[in-house]
């Protein structure tokens, strides 16, 4: 029998498509290979093409492929869950097609399964939300049985591409910079036969002895030769999640969602309650990593970002952090810095940690702000500032004033992720965590989140530390109880970690109460920006990128780890979100200053010393390189696409990363010499221009005289930058001329 087509809808100019194919039900299981199998339905992009089918007992995507590329064919349909717990009791699960309950436009392809018994519904859902970039995926399933089940693992995405053996393919994939970056921070891995690797990902990468770093949770696989075809995924979700690549033969197969280890994995579906597996994203590109990261952080933003936030011409702002000064700050130092910052044209004052009575005692210290923080934040405001403050809000500790956590409080207890000893003592800014999957303890943390936003006059909250629970020893919470013989509990910075059978479960059902404080709280405060620290980088992902606004990625801050770390997440997410701090380092001379300002400079800049300790002549130079950022880079930051035009920073040798904006017909290299003393020149192999058109090149430092260039001169000769000093920049401009000019 052959299907009727219902109805079709391209892409053009643009335009999203969808198309269905309808009137048949064909029989696909799991195991069925799916060459012959046809579609009925796509959904496109300008950028990718998807093919589905759905089966009379299981879903299937069939290819992915390039706007011009050919397709990656899979080659094995959705696996579904194939039995659920029940009083103890495992209950095998039937699933079947209900047609009448899916959807197909052009805006997505919704698939729907039943089980009779136990009475579960399954929702295997496409999307695309944007008319370029990755489809979204995402798994529901719904409990009608009228009781209590529990889950095993549910994949949010599995592939088996069918891969000629001896096509050569490679694997691309960022550590976090979390605590500081590493000596690689990027991977590009031969993906051979009999290649194996797992990414993982949590709320805090806390380092494991033994094991890999954790990566911002996306792949990028493509093939060897140029122009370097390929597809990328990721997981938009802050919980402990894993990838897996292997290859075998003509298979190469991935899996991404939650991680199943330690496991075995479950968590509780309770009556007329959805599970809903992490979003994950699917896309393809070509030209690379650089290829797939112009493609993805314009979709980030658009797709994952909040819309008044990048709304905002302002955006990223420049900040001046009170953190040079450590714990001490207090009013008579913020009013200063505010002055400061003023002076130096910065945007936002941000107040760290230090200010509060003590930790989960989020209230001023009245010793150090006696008129409050509203009184500091208005301060700011009359001068045009923007008011920031560092929180780290669901930490206990053992302060006894009204409104704080303590430890000891039995209600507080009882919300803590483990009992803790009798002489547990938090250190100076951290505690111990809560629990957020407790609803008693998310109801009083999202009040909580809502009086200092209100109270203090906020403009923006940053949350640091271990914020979210990523595993837990008690057995009434609800999420699943752990085996007590696989509890490990590790002491470090203050914390007691947990990790046993049921983290992941933990979780997952933590960060998604993480999600809907801040969901609330945006709600409330629609222009209230969110900065997510956790200890400099250790929860960069696509989930916060959905629910905050920007990300420290590193708790280093000298010029080289900032440039690391920068030129590492780069690859993945918007440049705006990418914040560095600068702290205090040697500048001998003034080279050297703005050779460390502009290494925090490529995306969100926050200035963390004592820039009242400048001389004249510095402080009018970081007021230059402040006003040029305001005026020139921030666009690019902003909208443009990013060449990474160099090896990855090591402090040595030369640095750079090119941003272009063919809209702006604009751009700008940033160059960094190292500090080896016979390279005083280097050329940097541009990206993305015409190679006809002809480009006025503008030496911000005057390392050289302004000239035209074509862009087939800067793409394979290079552009020569020449600098006398070690450790020292230049800002090269780049605007491509009309044939008037």
């Amino acid at each position: 029998m052959i299907a009727k087509r219902e109805k079709c809808q391209g892409i053009l100019n643009g335009t999203l498509v969808a198309c269905a194919l309808v009137g048949v039900v064909f029989q696909v299981s799991a195991q069925q290979p799916m060459d012959s199998i046809k579609p009925d339905a796509f959904l496109s992009t300008f950028d990718a093409h998807l093919e589905l089918r759905a089966g009379e007992h299981a879903p299937a995507l069939l290819s992915i492929k390039g706007r011009d590329d050919a397709a990656w064919r899979n080659q094995h349909a959705e696996t579904l869950p194939t039995s659920v717990e029940e009083d103890g009791v495992a209950v095998p699960v039937s699933w079947l097609l209900k047609p009448a309950l899916g959807s197909k436009d052009a805006s997505g392809v919704v698939y729907v399964y039943e089980s009779e018994k136990p009475h579960l519904r399954l929702r295997w859902k496409w999307a695309a939300r944007a008319t370029s970039g990755p489809f979204e995926h995402t798994v529901l399933i719904e409990n009608l049985s009228g009781h209590e089940v529990w889950l095993p693992m549910v994949d949010s995405l599995r592939l088996d591409l069918k891969v000629p053996a001896d096509t050569e393919l490679r694997n691309f994939y960022v550590e976090k910079g979390a605590d500081t970056p590493s000596a690689q921070g990027t991977h590009l891995e031969t993906v051979a036969e009999g290649y194996r690797w797992t990414g993982k990902s949590s709320t805090y990468a806390h380092p494991i002895s033994g094991e890999a770093r954790e990566i911002i949770p996306a792949e990028v696989v493509f093939t060897a030769a140029y122009p370097q075809q390929g597809w990328y995924a990721g997981i938009e979700f802050s919980g402990r999640t894993r990838i897996t690549l292997e290859r075998s033969g003509n298979s190469l197969k991935s899996v991404l969602g939650l991680n199943p280890e330690p496991g075995p994995f479950r968590t509780r579906l309770v009556a007329n309650g959805t599970f809903e597996s992490p979003t994950v994203f699917l896309g393809a590109f070509s030209r690379g990593a650089d290829g797939a990261g112009n493609q993805l952080r314009p979709w980030v933003r658009a797709v994952l970002g909040n819309p008044l936030t990048w709304k905002n011409p302002h955006y990223p702002l420049t900040v001046n952090n009170s953190w040079g000064s450590g714990m001490q700050v207090d009013e008579q130092l913020a009013l200063k810095m505010i002055a400061e910052s003023k002076q130096l044209g910065v945007e936002m004052f941000h107040i760290d940690a230090g200010w509060f009575r003590g930790v989960g005692d989020w209230y001023p210290d009245a010793k150090k702000f006696p008129r409050g923080l509203a009184f500091v934040a208005d301060e700011a405001h009359k001068q045009g500032l923007q008011f920031g403050l560092w929180v780290d809000w669901s930490q206990a500790a053992l302060d006894t004033e009204p409104g704080a956590l303590n430890v000891r409080d039995p209600k507080v207890r009882d919300w803590l992720v483990t009992d803790l000893p009798p002489d547990w003592k938090p250190e100076a800014f951290k505690g111990q965590t809560v629990d957020l999957g407790v609803p008693a303890a998310h109801q009083y943390l999202g009040k909580e989140v809502k009086r200092i936003v209100d109270d203090y006059h906020l403009d923006m909250l940053e949350h640091d530390g271990y914020l979210v629970a990523q595993g837990c020893t008690r057995d009434d919470h609800p999420h699943a109880p752990p085996n007590q013989s696989t509890i490990k509990l590790t002491h470090d910075s203050g914390f007691d970690f947990v990790l046993a059978s049921n983290s992941t479960d933990v979780s997952y059902q933590a960060v998604r109460a993480y999600y809907d404080i801040y969901a609330q709280t945006r709600l409330d405060h629609p222009g209230l920006l969110f900065e997510v620290c956790n200890d400099g980088g250790r929860m960069v992902d696509f989930g916060s990128a959905a629910h905050a606004d920007y990300f420290s990625i590193t708790d280093t801050y000298d010029p080289l780890s900032n440039r690391r770390a920068f030129y590492d997440t780069s690859y993945l997410l918007p440049a705006a979100m990418l914040e560095s701090y600068v702290e205090k380092w040697p500048t001998p001379k003034l080279e050297n200053l703005i050779y460390m300002l502009r290494s925090g400079m490529m995306g969100w800049v926050t200035i963390m010393l004592d820039t009242a300790a400048w001389s004249p002549e510095q402080h009018n130079a970081a007021q230059q390189a402040i006003a040029l950022y305001k005026q020139k880079l921030r666009p690019l930051i902003r909208d443009a696409h990013l060449y990474h035009v160099s090896r990855r920073p090591d402090g040595v040798h030369w640095d750079g990363v090119e941003y272009w904006d063919p809209a702006r017909r604009d751009g700008v290299l940033f160059a960094f010499r190292g500090s080896v003393s016979d390279e005083s020149e280097h050329r940097f192999l541009l990206d993305g221009l015409r190679r006809s058109a002809q480009y006025r090149l503008h030496f911000e430092d005057r390392s050289a005289s302004d000239r035209v260039a074509t862009g087939a001169e800067l793409m394979d000769k290079g552009l020569a930058v020449s600098l006398h000093d070690p450790l020292s920049s230049e800002l090269v401009f780049l605007h491509k001329q009309t044939k008037k000019q």
